[in-house]
């Protein structure tokens, strides 16, 4: 196994490659909570576009620290979604639908508003009963984002994406893999092994098939993401400009229920 450091610098986002199995492993490093921004996303999706052009044939996404992904921090980071003529973190987001390599993802912990929309810009994810996920953007005064309009209910269905996004409730481990939120519960500790076994057993099919039936099975999917982005950020925007959504802010900061007034 190789560490190849050109592939991710600086140290926001870590690969290791497995010269012998194929699979690489993407490791995001903003712990404890691994929240994200532009920048951290667009060091993933070059990291993907090289390993693409070499010999892997399988990614394994993880992240250090306690929680897989808090999503992205609005109340430190003003330029989060992106500022007045810079790109938006949903033009860098698509790149991550976008490239040819199968992912699987170990979501430890948390994954959280954006953070769930990453854990599901991957082909599979693995969960242990330990950990949570919830579509939270409600509970801000928020519109959901990340391409979740498209992936949440091709995973979990219709009715189970309904009442994920307007309640914004957090489900743990088991509860989602009742619902094939995740692929696979193994005890915390065994996460990362069971991603890699699964991205091992992938990589051992032959690599041109398996980028063309991933072309095949997902082609739709980019399309439909790069068009749900579009809306879900203009609805963001509006609502980001309003009484609600400072409202949900700050009462997420200081962990107490919002008091939203419609405004």
């Amino acid at each position: 196994m190789t560490a190849n450091a050109d592939l991710a610098e600086p140290a926001d986002v870590g690969v290791t490659v497995d010269d012998v199995t194929h699979v690489a492993t993407i490791e995001i490093r903003r712990g404890p909570h691994n929240f994200f921004d532009i920048a951290v996303l667009g060091e993933v999706a070059d990291t993907l576009d090289r390993l693409a052009a070499g010999t892997t044939r399988a990614v394994v996404l993880c992240s250090e620290g306690k929680n897989f992904c808090a999503g992205a921090n609005f109340t430190g980071r003003s330029a989060a979604l992106g500022s007045e003529g810079a790109p938006h973190l949903y033009d860098v987001a698509i790149r991550l639908f976008e490239q040819p390599l199968p992912i699987v993802a170990a979501v430890q912990g948390a994954a959280i508003g954006g953070g769930l929309g990453l854990a599901l810009a991957a082909d599979f994810r693995v969960a242990s009963p330990e950990s949570r996920f919830a579509a939270n953007f409600a509970m801000l005064g928020f519109h959901h984002g990340f391409g979740l309009t498209v992936t949440l209910p091709l995973v979990v269905g219709h009715q189970a994406a309904l009442d994920l996004l307007y309640t914004g409730r957090r489900i743990d481990g088991d509860a989602a893999h009742r619902l094939g939120l995740c692929d696979a519960l193994v005890p915390a500790d065994h996460l990362r092994a069971r991603a890699t076994e699964m991205a091992t057993e992938i990589a051992a099919a032959g690599p041109l098939a398996l980028r063309s039936i991933r072309a095949t099975m997902r082609g739709p999917l980019v399309e439909q993401v790069r068009a749900a982005m579009a809306h879900e950020r203009a609805e963001q925007t509006r609502l980001q400009a309003t009484e609600d959504f400072r409202e949900g802010v700050a009462a997420t900061a200081e962990r107490r229920p919002p008091r939203f007034t419609g405004r």
